[in-house]
């Protein structure tokens, strides 16, 4: 996620906004956890994987409305 973004403004971001550094983090845990759990690693009922895919998602919209509100802002 933000892979397209200079890392410099997401660390920036992220040191600004207290909001969007504690759901980038559980984004990046959820990510983790998912990924996981597809190669086998983590061992969950198919209900948490779903769920877990559903809120890593919600995060990552969130994310990114945050993302373009701040470069609305400075535009």
């Amino acid at each position: 996620m933000f892979e397209n973004q200079q890392r410099d403004d997401v660390e920036a971001l992220m040191k600004a906004d207290a909001e969007f550094r504690r759901l980038y983090q559980h984004h990046k845990e959820l990510d983790s956890k998912v990924h996981d759990a597809d190669i086998g690693v983590l061992p969950i009922d198919d209900v948490t994987l779903a769920s877990m895919k559903k809120e890593k998602l919600l995060a990552k919209a969130r994310l990114e409305r945050m993302w373009a509100d701040r470069v609305h802002l400075i535009h």
